[in-house]
């Protein structure tokens, strides 16, 4: 036995130090790309200007650009990438599937069309706008769990891949009526509709960080409670039942976590693509093994790093995020597919 147990103990401790040593270099990444974001650009901003701004004085201009643009944008990016790495992140350790993530399965575009149904039929902006799209998320999160039948008691393994499909049948209605509902706005309004929808961090403002991080203090700590539950999970329904879980109820509560902490983040900084379906297995692949905390570092590494190219790497134009981070993500998503079995069997 112990002899058996010797070549597993050696094996973990590597993996153990390889995701210490991830973990460890993510903060100073991503403070660096805090202070890239901040002094980069046109104009750029002299360090010292930078940290006297920071300190409190004024300084005419740099002040404004340090402390009203670039730094809210700056933390909004931040906070964002934490939140879609932890929702994708859930979603595919719960489904057991690395294709099932926000963007996939359909949340991130019931967020954006309960934003668009509202620019559409009420004029609606500010915070109405962001209701809206909270409430999108989580109305398609309820439909996703009614159709597929992971709320019941008969709710099982099954279930997970029937998730991940009712949500990309949802997602592709969701697209339709979205396309529709454009066609019926005034050109400017399909314009601001348009923009929102791609995903950009150019109207952030500390109010809205302020929401990012009052709704990551509460989930955060209610995830943590959860992710115990989601180990136990992955052992299977039976043995999860066994040990007296409540698999049902477990699993509609990691999926409102998910829903709420992508539906928020949407609402805020519109539909960044694809950075919830990519920071969870980034982060397995740095680590070698699942870990949230590193799941959200890499999801804020994405959106800074797709804001920063945005702004500096195209010439005269400005690229929102959500462009770049739908460049990374479509190719990443067809080398998914082309390396995940269709069966169980093999890798």
């Amino acid at each position: 036995m112990s002899a058996a147990a010797a070549p597993a103990s050696r094996a973990r401790t590597p993996r153990s130090r390889r995701a210490l040593l991830v973990a460890t270099a993510a903060g100073p990444l991503l403070l660096a790309l805090i202070a890239v974001r901040v002094l980069v650009g046109t104009p750029m901003v002299p360090l010292d200007l930078a940290v006297r701004a920071l300190s409190g004085e004024d300084i005419p201009g740099y002040s404004f650009i340090v402390m009203d643009l670039r730094l809210p944008t700056a933390v909004v990016a931040l906070l964002a990438g934490v939140a879609f790495g932890l929702s994708g992140t859930v979603f595919q350790t719960l489904l057991r599937n690395p294709l099932a993530s926000p963007d996939v399965i359909g949340v991130t575009l019931g967020s954006s069309a309960g934003a668009v149904i509202a620019m559409a039929f009420f004029q609606a902006d500010g915070r109405t706008l962001f209701w809206c799209a909270l409430l999108g998320g989580l109305a398609t999160a309820a439909l996703l769990l009614a159709v597929a039948g992971m709320g019941g008691p008969g709710s099982s393994g099954g279930a997970d891949n029937r998730f991940v499909l009712v949500g990309i049948g949802v997602a592709a209605a969701l697209g339709a009526l979205i396309s529709y509902l454009l066609t019926r706005l005034s050109l400017q309004s399909a314009g601001d509709a348009l923009h929102w929808m791609i995903g950009s961090l150019s109207s952030s403002t500390w109010d809205r960080a302020a929401v990012l991080a009052g709704a990551l203090v509460v989930l955060i700590p209610v995830l943590a409670l959860l992710v115990t539950r989601l180990r136990i999970l992955q052992l299977g329904d039976d043995t999860a039942t066994s040990l007296g879980l409540p698999v049902p109820r477990t699993r509609v509560a990691l999926i409102l976590v998910a829903v709420t902490l992508s539906a928020l983040t949407v609402a805020v900084t519109g539909p960044l693509s694809f950075v919830a379906f990519l920071a969870g297995p980034i982060a397995q692949r740095l680590a070698g093994r699942p870990s949230f905390p590193l799941a959200a570092a890499v999801g804020a590494v994405i959106v800074l790093l797709a804001d920063i190219a945005g702004q500096n790497l195209f010439g005269g134009t400005e690229l929102p995020a959500g462009v770049v981070t739908g460049a990374l993500g479509a190719p990443f998503l067809m080398w998914m597919l082309i390396r995940t079995p269709t069966s169980g069997s093999g890798r």
